[in-house]
């Protein structure tokens, strides 16, 4: 195994869990000189995504689950810019950066980390009304829609219009999915307290699986015990039940269920970033980066990945054409090999294989209410929701971050959760455009909001 020369140029594509936790390995191994290292992302933080439904429903300050990237790799350079093409032939990388312009960077080792997208169907109507959960923009902006569904709802005279208000509509029975639908329920109910025209009954919220059951990863008595808790908190469960059209937010499932709805949110599954199709690299046929169990490329031992967008060999199972699961527990774990490979390769070292047994999931059916298999035991109610914060809060990167969140708990707990909708920021120059007598201006909002839902639509690129 050869030794790379100092001053060797590391760039890492994409400041998720894997960027950043690789590059954090990398500037704390390396010695002064050894190598640079370029971080490039679209975003300046990293989201910690299993916080994200608390922080859609306020028991979590949004700008806590973000963990700033230049804060925290102070020895690394970060670029704000979009990866659009990788040529390892030529060992460089094309980039759009945040100012606009296009720019190639060359490299002598890459790590590949873009991640994933939603995995979007072709459903009528889903690229015009849904909205995806994968960013800490999409929770904010789902907690203040929802919130002024119910504002809306409580000024109208129209039943059928109400009825569609207060509808809420969760496609998807993964772990994103269920938590949001849970943390999103739960916000909505305690909100209702203040409205003096809203009961309970009135909220109508409707969860859709493809599949036989819900949260594959907790086993079948566990997906039971959480279609029960569910259920008691008066959310329908539609299994075995796929979505045919949503054109206008008119539903229509395949069971011959129709209802009108305005708030829809689509967690039916991942794919690899779409950035990966303009690449030299291997991939198999979900489009995954095809990796060994070094973490390295598969024939180009320059090159490196993991997380959502890599094809890992799994050495727990029998199976030999098995690979690890896309979850932050393997991408958190294999951030730390890879790092840790990336140095032994500089230094002419051998290299670790990746192996980790899985050790079970936790999730949270809202406020005192969750769900959780850790080495085999079953938890469910308070300790497994209690052990899923623990739990998440621990994996949380920086203690400035943790510390923060669990002051937020503890404000929660005592002064009770915010629900303001703060629907303003999706559209700030509205107020000033109205007085200034344009009331429909074109503008970074309307572009926006054209951006996102060709995002939602065509899968767009995240790195």
């Amino acid at each position: 195994m050869r030794v790379m020369a100092r001053n060797t140029r590391i760039v890492v594509v994409g400041g998720g869990y894997v960027g950043m936790y690789t590059a954090l390995r990398l500037q704390k191994k390396l010695r002064r000189g050894e190598a640079s290292i370029t971080v490039i992302d679209p975003q300046s933080h990293m989201t910690y995504q299993p916080f994200l439904p608390e922080a859609s429903a306020g028991s979590i300050e949004p700008r806590h689950v973000v963990v700033p990237l230049r804060r925290v790799l102070r020895k690394c350079h970060h670029l704000t810019g979009r990866v659009t093409e990788i040529n390892h032939a030529n060992r460089e990388i094309t980039a759009e950066m945040a100012a606009g312009h296009i720019t190639k960077i060359g490299y002598d080792i890459l790590v590949v980390a873009p991640g994933s997208v939603a995995r979007v169907l072709p459903v009528p109507g889903l690229a015009e009304r849904g909205i995806s959960f994968k960013s800490v923009g999409e929770a904010i902006y789902l907690r203040n829609h929802v919130l002024s569904r119910l504002d809306a709802a409580s000024t109208t005279l129209d039943p059928k219009l109400r009825r569609k208000l207060l509808t809420f509509l969760v496609v998807g029975g993964g772990y994103a999915g269920v938590e949001a639908l849970a943390e999103l329920a739960d916000m909505s109910r305690y909100a209702i307290r203040y409205y003096e025209n809203i009961n309970r009954e009135d909220l109508r919220w409707v969860l859709v699986e493809a599949a036989n059951r819900i949260m594959p990863e907790v086993g079948p008595k566990m997906g039971r015990y959480t279609v029960e808790r569910l259920l008691d908190a008066d959310i329908e469960v539609n299994l075995d039940t796929r979505v045919l059209s949503m054109v206008d937010g008119h539903v229509k499932l395949d069971d011959g269920t129709e209802f009108d709805t305005d708030t829809i949110i689509w967690t039916a599954g991942v794919k690899p970033n779409p950035m990966l199709e303009n690449t030299d690299l291997p991939r198999d046929e979900r489009g995954r980066i095809k990796c060994t169990t070094a973490l390295q490329v598969v024939g180009m031992p320059e090159v490196w990945s993991a997380g959502d967008c890599a094809a890992v060999p799994d050495l727990t199972k029998k199976d030999p054409n098995a690979t690890t699961s896309p979850s932050a527990q393997h991408a958190v774990r294999q951030a730390k090999v890879l790092g840790d490979n990336i140095v032994a390769y500089l230094r002419g070292k051998s290299l670790k294989q990746y192996k980790h047994s899985y050790a079970g999931s936790v999730a949270s059916l809202g406020l005192y209410k969750g769900v959780a298999e850790i080495y085999g035991i079953k938890l469910r109610g308070i300790v497994a929701w209690f052990m899923h914060r623990t739990y998440h809060v621990s994996r949380m990167p920086t203690w400035n971050r943790r510390i923060r969140i669990v002051f937020d708990w503890t404000g929660a707990l005592v002064l009770g959760r915010e629900v303001v909708s703060l629907g303003q920021i999706h559209d700030p120059r509205a107020e000033f455009s109205r007085v200034a007598g344009n009331p429909t201006p074109p503008g970074p909002p309307a572009e926006e909001a054209r951006a996102r839902t060709t995002e939602v639509a065509a899968g767009r690129a995240s790195a």
